[in-house]
This record gives C-alpha cells, sequence and structure tokens, in this order.
C-alpha cells in the first residue's frame, strides 16, 4: 500500500478512509474518491488501486463496500468489461515469422466484428436471453425493448471499441498465449444508464445527502435494488459469453493454421460489476470499478497497453483491498490528449516488432474532436501508466505468474 488518508485529513464529511495503492493519483481522482469517503452508504474504507485514474463519478480502479445499498455507477456503464486469456501448447519457434502473425489476425477478424457499432449480420442463439425474458416474466424493465434485444444478440461474440482488444502473445519462457478484453457492449450501457437515472429520482424524492449526484444509490433490498441486481447479473452473463464466444473463434483460427495445438489452461474474468461479499465481518456490496477480484489463489489478468507487457496473476487475499487488485495499466493520458501530445514516429516506435493495423484516423471520439490531431493515438503506449510500476506496487495484492509480451494486436 502507497498510502492512507483518515477520514479527517480528508474532508469534514469524510466517513471512511482512503488506502491508496496508486502512487501517482491525479488531483480529480483524489477528488472522487473524497466524495465516496463521504457517501452515506458506503462502509469501512475506499480502496484505489495502483492503476487509478477519474471515471464518470468513481475513479477507475476503485473498489468500495456498501452497507445494503448498489450504485449503478460505481460498476459503471460496460457492465461485465473483463478479460480472458488462454495458454497454448505453441511456442514462438512454432509460430514464425510476421506473416504468419499477420494471417492470424487477418482470420480473426474474419469470424470476430471488431469497432464500435459492428456485429454480426444475423441474431446469435444463447439460452441466456430466454432466461432473462423468463425472469422479467411479462414485466420488462424501461432499458427492455424488442428491437435492442434483437441488437444484443448481434452483438454477442464482437469486440466492441475504444480499448478493447485480441492479442497473441508470448510468455517469457516462449510459449503463446491469447488474450481478450470485451465486456456487455450496448447491452451494459443502456443498463446502467437507466438505473443510474431511476436512482437519481428516488435519491431526489428521499432527500439523500449525496456527495455528487453521479453516485445516486438503491437500497439493495428495495424493488428498485433488486431489479438493478437482476439486470446488471444478466450483463454480467452475456459479457461472459461474449468473450467465451470470440476465444473459441480465436481458438479456431489457431487451430486452423496449427493443427496439433492445444489450450492448456483458460481464465475469463470480470471488473466492473458489484457483489455481495463478507469482509470484516460484515455481508456488504463490494463495487469493483476498473478492479478484479484478487481473493486468495484466484487467478487474474491484468493486461498492459497494446505496445507493453501483460501478467497473469495470482491473489494474495488481501483484506484492506478487498481482496482485489488492479485491471490494467490504467491511463495518464485522456484519448484526445494523446492524439494531440503524440506524434505518429514515436508511437510507431512504441509498436515496433508488434504485429497492428496502424493508427485510425482522429474523430473517432463521438462527436467532439481532437483538433490539430490527424490520428487517433488514445490506445497508443504511452497514453497509459507503466505496466510494471504498476505491478510493483500491488505486490502486497498479487503473485505474478507470467509475464507476456504482444505479438499481433486486434483494436477495437
Amino acid at each position: 500500500m502507497e498510502w492512507i488518508k483518515d477520514k479527517k485529513s480528508i474532508s469534514p464529511s469524510a466517513k471512511v478512509a482512503i488506502k491508496s495503492w496508486c502512487n501517482d493519483l491525479e488531483p480529480d481522482a483524489l477528488k472522487q474518491a473524497a466524495n465516496l469517503a463521504a457517501h452515506p452508504a458506503v462502509d469501512m474504507h475506499v480502496a484505489l488501486m495502483p492503476d487509478c485514474h477519474v471515471g464518470y463519478g468513481m475513479p477507475i480502479g476503485g473498489v468500495i463496500a456498501c452497507r445494503e445499498s448498489v450504485i449503478p455507477n460505481a460498476v459503471g456503464v460496460d457492465i461485465g468489461c473483463g478479460m480472458g486469456a488462454v495458454k497454448t501448447s505453441l511456442t514462438i519457434e512454432q509460430i514464425g515469422e510476421t506473416r504468419e502473425i499477420r494471417a492470424i489476425v487477418d482470420d480473426i477478424k474474419k469470424l470476430v466484428p471488431v469497432g464500435e457499432g459492428k456485429c454480426h449480420a444475423k441474431q446469435q442463439t444463447w439460452y441466456g436471453f430466454a432466461e432473462y425474458e423468463e425472469e422479467i416474466a411479462g414485466n420488462a424493465p424501461g432499458w427492455f425493448d424488442r428491437s435492442h434485444f434483437e441488437h444484443d444478440r448481434k452483438n454477442l461474440g464482437t469486440l466492441g471499441g475504444g480499448n478493447h482488444f485480441i492479442e497473441i502473445q508470448a510468455s517469457e519462457d516462449g510459449q503463446v498465449w491469447l488474450m481478450l478484453h470485451s465486456g456487455s457492449r450496448n447491452l451494459g450501457y443502456r443498463i446502467a444508464s437507466f438505473h443510474n437515472k431511476l436512482a437519481l429520482e428516488l435519491n431526489a424524492k428521499w432527500h439523500a445527502e449525496l456527495p455528487c449526484k453521479d453516485l445516486a444509490f438503491l437500497p439493495a433490498d428495495s424493488k428498485e435494488g433488486q431489479h438493478y441486481i437482476r439486470d446488471m447479473n444478466f450483463a454480467l452473463r452475456y459479457a461472459l459469453e461474449n468473450r467465451a464466444r470470440m476465444m473459441a473463434a480465436a481458438k479456431s483460427v489457431m487451430a486452423e493454421h496449427f493443427a496439433d495445438i492445444e489450450f492448456i489452461e483458460e481464465i475469463n474474468i470480470h471488473h466492473n460489476y458489484a457483489s455481495c461479499e463478507r469482509h470484516f465481518g460484515r455481508n456488504v456490496w463490494v463495487h469493483r470499478k476498473g478492479a478484479t477480484s484478487a481473493r486468495k489463489d484466484e487467478l487474474g489478468i491484468i493486461p498492459g497497453s497494446m505496445g507493453a507487457s501483460s501478467y497473469i496473476v495470482r491473489g494474495l487475499g488481501n483484506p484492506e483491498s478487498f481482496n482485489s487488485c488492479s485491471h490494467g495499466a490504467g491511463r495518464k493520458m485522456g484519448r484526445m490528449e494523446a492524439s494531440r501530445q503524440l506524434t505518429l514516429e514515436e508511437c510507431n516506435r512504441a509498436m515496433e516488432g508488434i504485429v497492428f493495423d496502424r493508427w485510425g484516423k482522429a474523430g473517432g471520439f463521438g462527436r467532439k474532436k481532437a483538433k490539430n490531431a490527424m490520428y487517433d493515438f488514445g490506445e497508443a503506449p504511452q497514453a497509459y501508466k507503466d505496466i510494471d510500476t504498476v505491478i510493483r506496487c500491488e505486490l502486497d495484492l498479487i503473485e505474478p505468474l507470467v509475464k507476456l509480451r504482444p505479438l499481433g494486436v486486434i483494436k477495437g
């Protein structure tokens, strides 16, 4: 742990302390953590992981425990976003030259739609859809409509955009791995937005004293809270299935290129979710927003940037972090800031020797464009913190098992 701020040193309204594993916390992220420390539902303390940076309402890389309450924005809009990784029997010598990696990357993209708004042409079948419709039993929530649900079926098994990725990687002992990062796509966004708006309306009705309007909460045992938990868990199942299908597609491509390949070990985990857990002798709702569960002996994945190492780790079960660890390297530049400040030459240097599709044009920021920027460098390695520093800051939370370097990258 890097430091602890007791509640007296945070603000007069703080109810709990802040415990941080982050050694370079942004002032705005600290302000968001202080808001959490003053929240009426937050219990015990606020834990900040070493990849912590500013988020929406709550910092990404934050972990909180709530008394009998859930906070939609403390889970986030990409509910169930997470990581998948699989170790193969293939060695780096067998995979051969760059052109073989390029062929694998191109073949994966034929099976997995990549990029914001890209989906399968046909609706995908999955028992989870029928299960959820049976669960709501004709009493559909406000975020649900048939046309959107049909689109969710087409989105299943797709990567999405932004920082989502599929990578071919190699360990230090020369073993080849597959890794991917994605979540619940537009489904999670609709669920989060609907329930946060409802929470805001109810908190205003109850005259709840919120330190920040973006941290509206729902009592976990209320009808509204139970509906959020039900819908969040559906998004988690969807995200898990989404990653499993993309990994199956990537494995099938690898099997086409290497007939004798075997898949030895597979991990599939979330990092945006809330769950009811027992900590310090109490049952609480632990919210991990951009943080990963790291219970004792639990396997986890902590990725770096597209040009840096990633890690397979084992949890140590540290109670001070609510059995949690970082979910990645964490940003040190916003997307537009990176596009304004970085150059094509330095970004290409950072990706030397790695197969990737080069940089897209600036303007992929919704309605906002990066002024005077020709390229989108929002995912360039320089936009992220140093992954090795992040790992060193949490050696009391995890044990690094495997260090991986990227060979080929597919970005959303």
